[in-house]
């Protein structure tokens, strides 16, 4: 009998302290993030930078595109532009050190419904997230509001276990975070967390001009700029590259992140960055719980 008492309470001690030391990362441990986006692109152009570094410093990064991107082109679709595109999403995989998953939904008809949600669920329990990134609700596409809706909806649930039983739930939370944007209204983007990611761009524009369907045609097409792009590979690819650097520019907003996390010095030198904004849902990460979550900051 107090043997039994004696195992009990060594196994209950265990599983407490498993459950307190899964937040805590263990030394030499990969760090595990996920981010979803709305289209075969969208984690890449607000995420691609800091997944590359991750990859290099040997964490572990999974895209994942909440449609198949088959509306998103001026003359072919379907079935035929989701195949093209998840072909895409694997090159960029390969050129970041990522993983790329694309689920089955259509362009331009994502909705915030228990199948998604339960989807995304599954998505962040299977990856085991410490980090989780997605797009803010008020966004002009409304697969991009309701990426970032169904996305806030897991936050809780991912720990709740009778919730998708049939998928062991996380002992913790993960930190959520927004992707940067524009969108003033109702509320602006707040940098709460900015990367430098000047000497990474570069690699950044790799991963981006594998998505040759996007970059090079669908988009200039919709801005109707087909015409000024290049047709060189090589100079293509500057020019997204100086699209990339506008889009990734400093803010007054910014420097001040910046200056934050890494000082006034080095806060001056930087010229590209990515920036995300702390979810309310989710676990509130301290200063410390950030550096931690993300190993490129200054110790």
């Amino acid at each position: 009998m107090h043997n039994r008492m004696t195992m009990r309470l060594i196994l209950l001690l265990a599983l407490s302290l498993r459950m307190t030391f899964t937040w805590a990362q263990r030394p030499g441990e990969p760090l595990r993030v996920i981010v979803f986006g709305a289209h075969p692109d969208d984690c890449d152009l607000g995420a691609g930078g800091v997944a590359s570094i991750y990859a290099s410093m040997g964490h572990q990064v999974k895209f994942v595109s909440m449609t198949n991107g088959d509306a998103g082109h001026q003359d072919i679709g379907g079935g035929e532009l989701a195949k093209r595109r998840y072909k895409e999403t694997q090159e960029v995989a390969k050129r970041l050190g990522i993983t790329y998953d694309v689920l089955d939904n259509h362009d331009g008809e994502l909705m915030p419904t228990l199948e998604n949600r339960l989807a995304v669920i599954r998505k962040i329990r299977e990856w085991k997230a410490d980090l989780v990134i997605a797009p803010r609700t008020n966004d002009y596409h409304p697969d991009h509001r309701n990426t970032g809706i169904v996305v806030q909806d897991a936050a809780y649930l991912v720990i709740v276990p009778n919730i998708l039983s049939s998928v062991p739930p996380l002992t913790k939370n993960p930190v959520f975070l927004y992707f940067r944007d524009g969108f003033q209204r109702p509320n602006p983007f707040r940098p709460d967390i900015a990367i430098d990611i000047t000497e990474t761009l570069a690699k950044k524009v790799e991963g981006l001009d594998a998505h040759t369907s996007q970059f090079y045609e669908w988009l200039p097409w919709t801005r109707q700029d087909l015409t000024n792009v290049p047709k060189d590979p090589v100079e293509r690819k500057k020019w997204l590259l100086t699209a990339m650097e506008r889009r990734s520019s400093v803010t007054p907003e910014i420097k001040a992140s910046l200056e934050k996390w890494y000082g006034q010095q080095k806060a001056a030198t930087i010229k590209s960055v990515e920036v995300f904004e702390i979810c309310e849902y989710g676990r509130q990460p301290s200063p410390e719980d950030i550096k931690r979550l993300f190993p490129m900051l200054p110790r």
